[in-house]
């Protein structure tokens, strides 16, 4: 931990708003490091020497219009913490960006390990890693078996046309990092338009749910959700879809979080069937949503690098990143056409 201020969080400023908020909370002088492996919102471990806490806020530079907002990400985990799903717990939310330059918010410092690659989860061996996905799974139906209304997320989204609304989303998204040419990418987009799947009933969705975005315990648990900035109320398939594609994807070396080369991990249908099992839902349209995943996850990096090539992203790595778009554009034409 160091006592400089990492890139966009003030520690000085940050005191002085906890003081005010929280009184006694912080007990000595914060230091606080940058959380490397995510690629939108910043995340920083911040301690007073004694107690940990995490930090939340946008990332520096271009934000796409509807991302990165704080606010939703405390309401959701927030609305979840009484539950049995796993989530931190919420300590603060500040919008007011004359604080440390944006809005924020504060939680606490879960124990557990994100698994980001194979090499990090080689140690576990192929019986436990087996193990740690299928909890992977067994908690995305919890999540998604959590009633919005009894949670208080009964207005969290609008269920209805969500997978037009998100299709148009991520069309739009793209549009705003659009500077190079991306061949299939519109046809991936206008293929999945054609024949949209009916959604089962709404759900909380995650809208990122892969083993990255989750701690595992030293009991190979799940402690912790994580990243809930793309969270909102609609179908919940479209997490399984996402889920599927990460266990599909295999690029050693990749700075893009793959698992599913590892021993011992799952294939998506053993996944898929787990859940359709457990949660009692038809998906029988998976390909759709898996290529769904494909697309979103190709526009989201496609953004990714379009702040790269402006100067304004903090990290390694991501020069990286430009390269696997068109990766992620061919996986899904051909998972949309093999149906």
């Amino acid at each position: 931990m160091s006592h400089d201020h990492p890139p966009g969080l003030d520690l000085e400023r940050l005191r002085a708003h906890l003081d005010r908020e929280r009184p006694g909370l912080v007990g000595g002088p914060l230091g606080a490091e940058l959380i490397e492996g995510g690629r939108s919102n910043l995340t920083y471990a911040v301690t007073d020497g004694t107690s940990r806490w995490v930090v939340r806020r946008p990332p520096l530079g271009h934000v796409l219009a509807t991302a990165h907002d704080m606010h939703r990400e405390h309401r959701v985990i927030s609305a979840l913490h009484p539950t049995t799903v796993p989530v931190p717990e919420p300590l603060l939310l500040c919008e007011d960006e004359t604080v440390i330059g944006s809005p924020f918010y504060v939680m606490e410092f879960v124990e557990g390990t994100p698994y980001r690659t194979v090499a990090q989860l080689a140690p576990l061996g192929p019986e436990r890693t087996r193990g740690v996905v299928l909890g992977l799974a067994d908690t995305l139906v919890e999540l998604h078996s959590v009633d919005p209304a009894a949670a208080g997320l009964a207005d969290f989204g609008r269920p209805e046309g969500f997978l037009e609304r998100q299709l148009r989303r991520w069309g739009k998204q793209l549009d705003a990092s659009r500077n190079r040419d991306l061949p299939g990418i519109d046809e991936l987009h206008a293929g999945l338009g054609k024949d949209l799947p009916r959604s089962p009933a709404p759900a909380v969705v995650h809208g990122d749910y892969r083993l990255d975005n989750v701690l595992v315990g030293a009991d190979d648990r799940i402690t912790a959700i994580l990243d809930w900035e793309m969270s909102t109320l609609g179908d919940p398939l479209t997490d399984l879809g996402l889920l599927a594609m990460y266990s599909s994807l295999d690029l050693p070396g990749s700075p893009v979080s793959t698992t599913g080369g590892a021993p011992g991990h799952p294939e998506a249908a053993e996944l898929i069937e787990r859940y359709a099992a457990a949660s009692g839902r038809d998906v029988s349209a998976i390909s759709w949503y898996t290529a769904f995943a494909w697309f979103k996850l190709a526009v989201i990096l496609e953004g990714i690098h379009y702040r790269f090539t402006l100067g304004r992203t903090v990290g390694a790595d991501f020069d990286r990143i430009g390269p696997l778009v068109p990766v992620f554009i061919e996986n899904g034409l051909t998972t949309l056409q093999e149906g």
